[in-house]
């Protein structure tokens, strides 16, 4: 694997009244299980039910139903603290967190506070090539989700739906590492990729299937190096959470509006009150949500109805035996295999879809060549038609074929940008578009001379200027290349004219 070396970026810094101040943040990141039933019963976790369509008596809290492990979540919770480069708790436990919510029908969440089934990893956060930040990983435990209030149905009434009761949710804590709004965003777009590539989440935003919950603080320059060298948390200011975002563009305004927020109330005197905040769009701004509880508000203890889990290191091992090749590693590997950018090779590493669609056109071509055509000419048409990777028009084989009749140079650069736009917009063969079409290109350079003559013939002042000055021979090439309908040989056209300007 190629050994690529990271500079760490600068953290953000506000300038206000009295002076400087940095941001802090750490993210609690809540991402639905991949599993088709629930944590805890076999109720189905399909999105876009009926309301309560999907509730099992154990999630409806029902009297003497009890929770049964879902063994798939704990592998897949597994699985990504082995793809976040964390240990693995061989032993962990379930804790009951209580608290009151419409939505929530046992009145506790079965979560897990003391001893949760992953510890410590690591994810490094690209912010541009060749610049990173390496975020630690605090911990990744397993919990059930609540259900949800809907309050807009009846100007007199709130409903409740159940079916996300109980459907398991991997909450993943970060350090409070990451310095700027653009580095949450990053880090959340980087977590995605990582738990998408592995499968144990899809990442739908819009469905609620990922979310964050960002921890902000601020601190003069100079604290957060004090913190890092005592552990002690006091150098980094009084923090402020705000709850569910599900936008990366919110998450960024949301962080720099509550910065500014703290920062004005420091300036003047004032205290920041440790409090869970929402962020309205509308208004761009964060509002109390409420004051913020420690553990011991929820009154936590070992939930009774579940024993210890215990999970055997072999059982681990044969789980780690089974992760893909990751973001980090693929994006290497193109670098050092096709001799690409690194910035090209996180763009087609983006998304585990479109790395396998390149690597399909690029098999047994030339890699560069392959790239520039997914990135330029495929991804630009899909992302202008909205299309995902998966519904493209053309598929992989067709590109691939495009970019063999460019190679052999049965088709110039021009034509094979129209013979994309026909296999696109048909779904026709390439080869046989450029046959059936006469798209193939004139190497024939007898006849190609026979234009350049011609356009040569036509212009003698500008043959003239073009022996004064050699950089006015693209012109004739201009020329002849639409004088042929595009299908003369671009090489074999600068070469005859060069020789015939004397060149």
């Amino acid at each position: 694997m190629l050994d690529l070396t990271y500079e760490t970026p600068k953290p953000k810094v506000i300038q206000g009244a009295t002076g400087d101040w940095e941001l802090v943040i750490g993210l609690e990141v809540h991402a639905q299980v991949a599993s088709n039933a629930k944590l805890f019963s076999g109720a189905s976790t399909e999105f876009g039910a009926e309301p309560n369509a999907q509730v099992a008596f154990v999630d409806a809290a029902m009297p003497g139903m009890l929770p049964v492990i879902n063994e798939g979540c704990i592998a897949l919770a597994v699985k990504t603290g082995l793809g976040l480069k964390a240990q693995i708790n061989l032993t962990s436990a379930f804790d009951r967190k209580n608290y009151f919510y419409p939505d929530l029908p046992q009145g506790y969440q079965i979560s897990q506070l003391y001893h949760p089934i992953v510890g410590e990893g690591e994810v490094l956060v690209d912010m541009e090539p060749g610049v990173a930040r390496l975020v630690r990983i605090e911990r990744i435990h397993l919990e059930q989700d609540a259900g949800k209030s809907i309050h807009d149905m009846d100007p007199n009434m709130s409903f409740v739906d159940l079916n996300r009761t109980g459907v398991a949710l991997m909450e993943i804590v970060s350090r409070p590492d990451i310095r700027g709004p653009e580095e949450a965003a990053a880090y959340v777009v980087k977590l995605r990729q990582i738990l998408r590539y592995l499968g144990t989440c899809d990442g739908n935003m819009q469905n609620g299937n990922l979310r964050a919950d960002v921890n902000v603080s601020v601190c003069r320059p100079g604290d957060y190096e004090k913190y890092q060298a005592s552990q002690d948390f006091s150098h980094l200011g009084t923090r402020c959470e705000i709850k569910n975002m599900n936008s990366m563009r919110f998450i960024q305004q949301a962080i720099d509006f509550e910065a500014k927020r703290q920062i004005a109330l420091l300036e003047d005197g004032k205290t920041v009150d440790q409090e869970t905040r929402l962020y309205d769009p509308d208004k761009g701004e964060t509002r109390s949500m409420r004051s913020k509880e420690e553990a011991h508000d929820y009154r936590y203890f070992p939930c009774p109805d579940l024993l210890p889990l215990e999970i055997e290191q072999g059982w681990v091992d044969d789980i780690a035996a089974t992760l893909p090749e990751l973001p980090d590693a693929k994006k290497a590997r193109f670098v050092a295999d096709y001799g690409m950018t690194e910035y090209d090779a996180g763009v087609l590493t983006a998304e585990l879809d479109s790395a396998v669609f390149f690597e399909n056109v690029a098999q047994g071509r030339d890699g560069k060549l392959a790239a520039n055509w997914v990135i330029n000419e495929l991804f630009g048409r899909l992302n202008k038609d909205d299309h995902p990777i998966d519904a493209s028009p053309i598929s992989a084989g067709q590109l691939g074929q495009i970019i063999d009749l460019l190679s052999d140079d049965t088709i110039s650069g021009k034509i094979a940008k129209d013979v994309f736009e026909i296999a696109y917009t048909t779904g026709r063969d390439p080869a046989e578009i450029v046959e059936t079409e006469g798209m193939k290109q004139v190497t024939d350079t007898g006849a190609i001379e026979a234009a350049v003559d011609q356009v040569m013939a036509d212009n003698p002042d500008q043959v003239a200027k073009a022996k004064e000055n050699p950089k006015l021979a693209g012109w004739f090439v201009g020329q002849v290349m639409k004088a042929t309908g595009g299908k003369a040989n671009p090489k074999a056209v600068n070469q005859l004219i060069a020789k015939k300007l004397g060149r």
